[in-house]
């Protein structure tokens, strides 16, 4: 069975995309791992990182994304298969990285869950489990599964909270980003309950972090003097360093030979080489 990781923050901004990609690229490179990536954010940045943005705009016109799972609830005739929605050997590294596939998202999900929210008597069923009645057999081939959560704890974030093992939570180490830190926690401890899951938080990952910032110093400190507290389990001791090269580098009309290439040979490289290692060695224990 795979290890599903959901990563979550209610504020958008703070690197959470750039890390789930990160982290699949660099599990499937340096550690031969077989990983899917589900682009649950309807921002779809996730997805046009991993795959060029007019083959995606194809695959949204034949309703070969996450969205026809959810559409196809409420309609006559079954659009999604998960077969022809996911995408093999994505990336901008090495023409796309064998054993890293994608799940893509789409645009047009805010339209649905805005008619969810404003026409609940539209939609009936449970909406929280689309992803794993969809999913379950496909999950099963892979060792990985990184699940991109739109910055909410709506029904569409709780698909991927139902399915996973863990959550992740990164941050700017700020108020504005660690301020919803305890809601997040609160909110899928009550899911735990009333689902049976048994989804475990994995930790916070400092992300754009600056050693200069005294803010950002003294609300690191705070944040690993608070993790069994609150209930976050742990600050990751990998730090990811502010870096204007890695947000560049996310765009997939560019192409780097290697990982080393593309992330820089010092920072951010290393800093995600790093982390990947200690997500893994909590995961696999």
């Amino acid at each position: 069975m795979p290890v599903v990781i959901s990563l979550i923050n209610l504020k958008g901004g703070v690197g959470k995309t750039t890390l789930t990609v990160a982290l699949a690229e660099f599990m499937a490179v340096l550690h031969g791992l077989k990983v899917l990536v589900i682009d649950l954010d309807p921002q779809t940045n996730a997805t046009v990182a991993l795959i060029d943005e007019n083959e995606w705009r194809r695959r949204n016109v034949r309703g070969q994304t996450v969205l026809s799972a959810f559409t196809d609830r409420f309609s006559k005739y079954r659009i999604f298969s998960p077969d022809e929605a996911i995408i093999k050997n994505v990336s901008n590294v090495g023409g796309g990285i064998e054993g890293l596939d994608l799940l893509p998202s789409s645009i047009d999900l805010i339209e649905f869950q805005d008619d969810f929210v404003s026409e609940p008597d539209r939609f009936r069923g449970d909406l929280q489990a689309v992803l794993r009645d969809e999913m379950q057999d496909t999950l099963k081939e892979y060792d990985v599964v990184l699940i991109d959560c739109p910055p909410d704890l709506g029904f569409i974030t709780r698909n991927g909270i139902l399915i996973s093992n863990y959550y992740l939570i990164p941050v700017i180490p700020d108020v504005l980003s660690t301020y919803g830190i305890p809601q997040i926690i609160n909110r899928i401890n009550r899911l735990k309950k009333q689902a049976g899951i048994r989804i475990k938080p994995l930790g916070l990952v400092v992300n754009k972090f600056r050693v200069q910032a005294s803010v950002h110093r003294n609300q690191l400190r705070v944040l690993k003097a608070n993790a069994a507290r609150v209930g976050y389990q742990r600050v990751f001791a990998s730090i990811i360093s502010e870096n204007g090269q890695v947000a560049a580098v996310m765009d997939s009309s560019l192409s780097f030979p290697s990982l080393q290439k593309k992330y820089g040979y010092n920072r951010p490289y290393e800093e995600y080489k790093q982390l990947t290692q200690e997500v893994l060695a909590y995961v696999r224990r």
